[in-house]
């Protein structure tokens, strides 16, 4: 399955902070791709999203479904953070694109994203488990508040955190059109750069990994207040290059 697709990716510790703590994963031949962002400070927030990684990848290896692998993972980091790997606390958001023929599935939790991209629309299919997100859906504050609220990194869904109450998980499907290009990222990126910024980019650049550093440079040159992490996916054809969208 590893030769049906392209791929670019990126991450960066940003400019503000001293350690990344984002986490991701490229296994082609599962048609598994995982981005995931740490939280809970220095030597956990890592901790948290490469349990997080591992976990998924040893889940779906196992023929479970994104749901499951979600849940296996918050399982996982509760009990590191317990048992003195990491911290209790620790947590992380996580997205995961999961193609399976001529079918995409995307699980999430937290803040960080997938968009889709093609000729005719760019559109995000993850929704924020966030506080943000919350006033948004309330009306009570639009887009362009959004962007600079000062809440605007309070999750209310992480991998390892609501211990008792477990964690909640959206998934999303749909079919997977040979023009599409699959976006996952987290919050490093879209807290600096528009939608519209990212459509354009990923409109002026065919090769996704050059498109993947120029997402990271653009969320940069915003100020890079955030660790960022960018994985472009879409198919590859004759000439092993994308479409352009």
């Amino acid at each position: 399955m590893s030769d049906r697709f392209a791929v670019g990716y990126a991450t960066h510790v940003g400019c503000v902070r001293d350690h990344n703590e984002d986490n991701h994963i490229c296994r082609s031949e599962l048609g598994l791709w995982v981005v995931a962002d740490g939280m809970g400070g220095h030597e956990c927030g890592e901790v948290a999203s490469a349990i997080t990684v591992e976990q998924i990848v040893a889940a779906v290896e196992q023929g479970k479904s994104l749901e499951e692998s979600l849940h296996e993972a918050h399982t996982a980091v509760v009990d590191a953070g317990l048992a003195g790997k990491g911290k209790p606390g620790m947590g992380s958001t996580v997205v995961v694109l999961r193609i399976n023929d001529n079918r995409y599935e995307i699980a999430w939790v937290g803040d960080s994203r997938v968009y889709r991209g093609n000729r005719q629309e760019f559109e995000k299919l993850t929704r924020d488990h966030s506080y943000v997100q919350e006033l948004l859906d309330n009306d009570l504050i639009d887009e362009q508040d959004a962007r600079i609220h000062p809440m605007r990194h309070v999750v209310n869904q992480a991998i390892g955190s609501s211990t008792n109450q477990g964690v909640l998980v959206d998934t999303v499907a749909g079919t997977f059109q040979p023009e599409d290009t699959f976006l996952l990222c987290s919050d490093g990126l879209t807290d600096e750069v528009s939608d519209q910024e990212i459509f354009q980019i990923l409109r002026d650049n065919m090769d996704l990994q050059i498109t993947a550093d120029h997402l990271i440079n653009a969320a940069l040159d915003k100020g890079g207040a955030d660790n960022v992490t960018v994985l472009l996916v879409g198919s590859l054809y004759d000439d092993e290059t994308r479409l352009k969208i």
